[in-house]
């Protein structure tokens, strides 16, 4: 006898797909409350990753307490309002060595952990080198999720950037889809709309010289030697996902674009403004279910913005090399750094603010942002201290505390938010620091 099939028994993306709308349309339009109804509702976890360049005034930065009992020094008090979901951990130590120099090494090593290859970049110091060995943690957690029609979202991931300048380089990358494979964050806002909410006559137009380049490309392959096809191998699974997104968008009208002035110009004295527009443009993305991992990247590694709207006329890296005893550049860093506390706060609030798609609570009820930094000390160098602070429930962390640690090697952090988020990994990175797996204490 055959099984008697009702609604409930399926999950949203089977009803879809017997109704006859496809997978990749299910992926678009499956964050609707009216298609989640009669479904038992898995929590959709989410990660932010926020950078900022340069180091901090660590005397104004780390809580001097462990534990719940703690006092916000002047740099982090703007996430005073947060503290029960807040989450401060000293003591994570970027063990990564080799080439490049410390800057390099902070930024392309932060998210993927392991060394860089050999190259030509030559930095400020050490021997030069090129991209990175691996992948970044988001990277891994994008693949991750995205071969489970549960947790595929239409992007995966999305790049996100205020104000990075210059080229693309170890300084100004630090996501990366696999060795030697940095991506781009989208700075300008008016691009990153587009990708979210684009036209559809270029995504038509798009998908057709998708098609013939992808079948050209496949005619070359019997002529190239065995490293060069690895490499039209990735390029090839780049066109793939290409098309599947297009694909999703144009299958579905599902999305309504927000009322977001994205008219802002790329200067320096518009930071605070193009924060601000990133950042909702971000948090609209997440609301709609475009996305569930995502990066935000403020300037670069050695940026050197001038915060002339917090009065200060020297530029950020200029300022990060002066002495300690130096109290005039001191108090304008804990000023910079401050200024960048407060963004962090206002991408919580967003969050705070922002119901979920189904009604069932709010998105930071279920998003953790992780702000960092690709150094610890600026005038130092360092990459030991490198600050991570985390606020909302996403990774299933116990919130509420500040925790010291014994040079920890960030690798097992990013092992430890992996299996918050059901990805059992072993090792990330460099395995020889990835040893000790979990970090117990991070979840309480």
């Amino acid at each position: 006898m055959s099984k008697r099939i009702t609604l409930d028994s399926w999950n949203r993306r089977e009803w879809m797909q017997l109704g006859g709308v496809s997978a990749a349309a299910a992926a678009l339009v499956g964050w609707l409350p009216s298609l989640t109804r009669g479904e038992t509702r898995r929590r959709r976890q989410r990660i932010i990753w926020m950078f900022s360049p340069n180091g901090v005034i660590q005397s104004a930065f780390w809580p001097e307490n462990s534990g719940p009992d703690f006092q916000l020094p002047e740099i982090l008090q703007p996430l005073e309002p947060f503290r029960e979901r807040l989450l401060v951990l000293k003591g994570v130590d970027n063990r990564i060595r080799g080439d490049g120099d410390d800057h390099m090494r902070g930024m392309s090593c932060l998210l993927t952990a392991i060394e860089l290859f050999p190259g030509n970049i030559q930095g400020g110091g050490n021997t030069p080198a090129g991209w990175p060995q691996g992948h970044s943690i988001d990277q891994e957690l994008r693949r991750y999720w995205q071969a489970d029609p549960a947790n595929a979202t239409r992007f995966g991931s999305l790049e996100c950037g205020v104000l990075v300048t210059g080229g693309a380089d170890v300084w100004s990358r630090w996501v990366y889809a696999g060795p030697n494979q940095p991506l781009t964050p989208i700075s300008d806002p008016r691009q990153l709309f587009r990708k979210l909410y684009g036209d559809r006559r270029q995504l038509e137009a798009v998908g057709s010289v998708l098609d013939l380049v992808s079948g050209e490309i496949r005619r070359l392959e019997p002529q190239l030697s065995q490293a060069d096809r690895q490499q039209l191998a990735a390029h090839l699974e780049a066109i793939r996902e290409t098309e599947l997104r297009l694909e999703h968008e144009l299958k579905s009208e599902a999305l309504t674009p927000p009322a977001i002035d994205c008219d802002v110009p790329l200067e320096a004295e518009k930071y605070p403004q193009l924060s601000a527009v990133q950042q909702d443009l971000l948090v609209s993305a997440l609301a709609t279910d475009q996305c569930r991992l995502a990066t935000l990247q403020y300037d670069r590694s050695v940026g050197n913005i001038r915060f002339k709207f917090l009065g200060i006329e020297e530029g950020h890296h200029e300022l990060s090399h002066d002495p300690d005893d130096k109290v005039e550049s001191q108090q304008k860093l804990v000023r910079i750094n401050r200024w960048y506390a407060e963004q962090f706060a206002r991408l919580a609030q967003r969050l705070a603010e922002t119901p979920e798609p189904d009604g069932s609570g709010m998105l930071l009820d279920n998003t953790t942002i992780i702000w960092t930094n690709e150094l610890g000390k600026g005038n130092s160098h360092t990459l030991n201290d490198i600050p991570f602070v985390m606020i909302g429930e996403g990774a299933g962390f116990k919130m509420g505390r500040s925790l010291k640690f014994d040079h920890l090697p960030h690798n097992r952090l990013w092992i430890s938010l992996a299996h918050g988020l059901g990805h059992q990994l072993e090792a990330f990175g460099n395995p020889e620091l990835s040893k000790g797996g979990v970090v117990s204490e991070l979840f309480g």
